[in-house]
């Protein structure tokens, strides 16, 4: 009966101490928790307790806590970037429609033909860029809010690619470049949207007419790498570097919003594939690979 008795005891004595440690593992988890949202740290939560189930528990916070700060940092870039973008759209579309108010006023004040039509050309410039500005937004916005699942099919690419090449033909030649096209014999066929492959190919060539220095190389090679590359001596690496950034405008791009590569590697992703951007001597490379 003594024996019995001083079991239990005993076995009191370990379950209070249990009780002690695990009550003591949660205020340190308690603590450790407010103190890592309060300074936003990426230190791992530190327990005493050597029990395995309090210490599983701190290590699940600790990586819920890195994933919450994630996510904190993706909302404030994408908070920073949004206020960005309208400061860049609200300048975009002032400056022309500034533009357009003066010359109106300046028709307003002169009797002078000649004078009237020339105001009225600059005029109708300045409402085609402010069409354009806002029909790449537009574009921008259907697909970014487009999250159903797009229609695919067994899509021929090497015919996709040579026909956007032969669209785009006039306004290459527009700018002086007549096309270095290395396609592979080999056909590649690709499960995908063929109506989204063919508008990544078109703003990549519409790049090429925007930043191309007078020069253009197209090679798809046998695995269904494609790179577009061409002299763009005015850019810098840093430029190259935010090229597919929302909004992003280099200067040399004349009434774009900068969006036709952000579409385009929205699209390429949506697909499966990466989009990467080369400098070096001078040369922009765009690589698809799909």
């Amino acid at each position: 009966m003594v024996y019995c008795l001083l079991c239990a005891a005993v076995i009191i004595v370990l379950l209070c101490v249990k009780i002690y440690l695990l009550k003591k593992s949660a205020r340190e988890i308690s603590a450790q928790f407010a103190d890592r949202l309060k300074n936003d740290t990426n230190n791992q939560l530190f327990i005493s307790s050597g029990d395995k189930d309090m210490r599983e528990l701190a290590d699940n916070i600790s990586r819920l806590l890195g994933e919450v700060r994630k996510e904190k940092l993706r909302y404030d870039q994408g908070n920073t970037e949004l206020k960005n973008a309208i400061t860049n759209i609200s300048h975009d579309l002032r400056t022309p429609l500034t533009a357009i108010y003066g010359y109106l006023d300046m028709v307003r004040k002169t009797d002078d033909p000649e004078n009237q039509a020339r105001y009225l050309g600059i005029m109708k410039e300045r409402a085609d860029m402010m069409k354009q500005l806002t029909e790449e937004l537009f574009r921008y916005s259907v697909i970014v809010s487009d999250d159903e699942n797009t229609e695919t099919e067994n899509v021929y690419v090497n015919q996709v690619l040579a026909d956007s090449i032969s669209s785009f033909y006039p306004a290459l030649n527009g700018r002086g470049i007549e096309p270095v096209i290395k396609l592979t014999d080999k056909r590649i066929e690709r499960r995908m949207n063929k109506a989204e492959l063919s508008r990544v190919f078109s703003n990549l060539l519409n790049n090429a007419v925007k930043y191309s220095d007078g020069d253009l190389e197209i090679v798809m090679s046998d695995t269904g790498v494609i790179s577009f590359s061409n002299t763009a001596k005015e850019l810098s690496t840093v430029e190259v570097e935010q090229l597919f950034d929302r909004f992003y405008t280099v200067e040399t791009a004349h009434y774009s919003t900068g969006l036709g590569l952000s579409i385009a590697r929205t699209l390429v992703e949506r697909m499966g594939g990466s989009i990467t951007a080369g400098y070096s001597s001078g040369r922009l490379t765009l690589k698809i690979m799909i």
